[in-house]
């Protein structure tokens, strides 16, 4: 195989005296094709669970505690309508099993319906409203965390119960303000805590209720939530 050395080479004539300043580019041309290729970009619509081929039937099954059954019958249509009307579920009551069975079915469009139908029926058998339990089916970035007295502090039978009595506070305040400093809602059952909202807010209501059950008082919490609520202020 023979080899041309550099100096050999000979560059074609039209080409010597070609620069960068010689080439014309169409500004106008190049956008147009910019934006054509932009336009050809395909754009598919949500994928719907019916258009899903092979899917089976889900089913869920959630159970009611004995003290949240006489509120679930009296507050059954609230908690039905949204599940069979918004999500598009098959929901009943089984009495024997004691618990809410939800089931998806060929008018359910949203793929994750089930799923935000058993976060709204738990919320509920938790204790909180109606209301703040369809904030879970309306709303995507909300969680539930939950946790007891003693998980933060090893206590006895009386000091359980003041440090209970210190995050309800007198007829309710130490909570409210928690609940609206933070943006969520709190739930005290006996020695459990429950709390719904964001990920910040349930972060921000924990560090508040551990403080009380810790023997914080009452005004350094308030202290700490006005700071809190001053800069959400702010932000927003």
């Amino acid at each position: 195989m023979d080899v041309i050395a550099p100096e050999d080479l000979t560059i074609p004539a039209d080409l010597e005296d070609v620069g960068n300043d010689d080439i014309d580019v169409d500004d106008d041309a190049v956008a147009a094709a910019v934006a054509a290729m932009a336009a050809a970009k395909p754009e598919f619509s949500a994928l719907k669970r019916r258009d899903l081929k092979g899917q089976a039937q889900e089913h869920r099954l959630v159970p009611v505690p004995p003290h949240r059954l006489t509120p679930l019958k009296r507050d059954w249509l609230k908690v039905y309508s949204p599940l069979v009307e918004q999500l598009r579920l098959q929901v009943r009551m089984n009495m024997r099993r004691r618990a809410v069975e939800l089931r998806t079915c060929k008018e359910t469009a949203d793929t994750g319906a089930i799923q935000k139908g058993e976060d709204f029926v738990r919320a509920f058998c938790l204790g909180f409203d109606v209301p703040d339990a369809m904030a879970l089916i309306r709303l995507d970035d909300l969680y539930i965390e939950t946790f007891e007295t003693r998980d933060v502090r090893t206590l006895g039978n009386e000091a359980e119960a003041r440090a209970v009595g210190r995050i309800v506070g007198k007829d309710g305040r130490t909570k409210f303000a928690i609940e609206n400093a933070t943006r969520t809602r709190i739930v005290v059952a006996d020695k459990k805590i429950h709390i719904l909202g964001s990920f910040a807010g349930i972060r921000m209501a924990r560090d508040s209720v551990v403080a009380l059950i810790l023997g914080a008082s009452p005004g350094k919490v308030y202290t700490k939530l006005r700071a809190i609520a001053a800069r959400a202020k702010e932000r927003f």
